[in-house]
């Protein structure tokens, strides 16, 4: 069905299995699936108390911590961008011509209503289909 599927993953928690899953039942013969974090870097005044080191550890650690989330499936590359969730894996889906991305979605609380979560701004704003998963790993 799909040609290059993108499946954005939070390290912290998530739906990496799953998502994986259905990522190859939907996959053409020779697609590609790549696996997605944004690394949100700390904003405003938590950076003035932040070092260089520090902050690039951090985004190396997350580097690390997709790399183990993906290593039982050599098919699929791990990318770690810097940006912000929603509008970063909407650009890269753009950017990479991709056909799909799957994304996860916790139950709505009342500051999603209100805000919007990631989810609900990749349905509205992706380049692409998007399929949305409730049922975590």
């Amino acid at each position: 069905m799909y040609n290059h599927i993108i499946i954005p993953m939070a390290l912290d928690h998530g739906f990496g299995r799953t998502a994986i899953a259905l990522a190859h039942k939907l996959l053409n013969d020779g697609g590609k699936i790549t696996a997605l974090h944004v690394h949100e870097a700390p904003q405003g005044s938590v950076s003035a108390y932040l070092d260089e080191d520090t902050v690039r550890g951090a985004f190396e650690a997350s580097q690390a911590r997709l790399k183990v989330r993906v290593a039982d499936h050599p098919d699929v590359t791990p990318i770690v961008i810097k940006g912000h969730s929603g509008r970063t894996i909407i650009d890269f889906a753009d950017e990479q011509k991709a056909d799909c991305i799957i994304i996860g979605s916790h139950k709505p609380g009342l500051i999603d209503y209100l805000l919007g979560s990631t989810a609900a701004r990749v349905v509205r704003h992706a380049p692409c289909a998007v399929h949305v998963l409730r049922d975590a790993d």
